[in-house]
């Protein structure tokens, strides 16, 4: 499996995220902390920045775990971040989560075209049975999102992570399975994305 993969199509890009990427991620995340509102792993200093990436690339050393800079190329400009994670080779699923995007992309079909690359690459590259999606219960914004494209609600995990602050969180469930892929490509994608592919 290639945990260095870029992938491209006309409104995003996803390269290997490197810890030089600390840099140029930094003006987003000490400038939009409400980012991570959400999130078990608060980025609240430039030090917590980097050792959210240094862990990434960790995680990708150890095989289990496939992360990325978002580059949103309408705008050529640094949107954020990403991963492909929880890679189960033997089991042929994996986990797209860690995604926080620069506000201003929000809204824009960005993290549409990302999610697409990152299923298409998933369930035809990698040739995966299984994309799990996961988020905080109370992430009403990202759950509306995990269904837009077509993730399916398996569940509530209670008092699932201990965030950062020492605070519970209950976490949602959604999956997309390989063989709704070609369905959810045609319905959901290609009629929001007909010129990204």
């Amino acid at each position: 499996m290639d945990f260095y993969p870029t992938l491209e199509n006309k409104r995003a890009l996803l390269r290997p995220l490197q810890q030089e990427d600390v840099a140029l991620l930094k003006p987003i995340a000490m400038a939009q902390p409400e980012l991570y509102r959400y999130m078990s792993a608060f980025i609240c200093t430039e030090e917590d920045l980097a050792r959210v990436v240094a862990q990434a690339l960790a995680d990708r050393d150890g095989q289990r775990t496939i992360p990325f800079l978002v580059i949103d190329k309408l705008h050529q400009a640094v949107a954020g971040s990403t991963r492909l994670g929880n890679i189960d080779e033997k089991n042929k699923r994996a986990e797209i989560g860690w995604t926080w995007i620069d506000q201003r992309f929000h809204r824009t079909g960005l993290n549409r075209a990302m999610k697409y690359l990152m299923l298409e690459y998933a369930f035809i590259t990698l040739d995966l049975n299984r994309i799990e999606i996961k988020t905080n219960e109370l992430n009403t914004r990202s759950r509306r999102a995990i269904e837009a494209i077509g993730g399916q609600y398996e569940g509530l995990a209670r008092h699932h992570m201990v965030n950062d602050d020492g605070t519970l969180r209950n976490t949602v469930y959604y999956s997309i399975l390989k063989e709704e892929w070609p369905g959810i490509k045609e319905r959901v994608f290609a009629r929001s994305l007909p010129d990204w592919y």
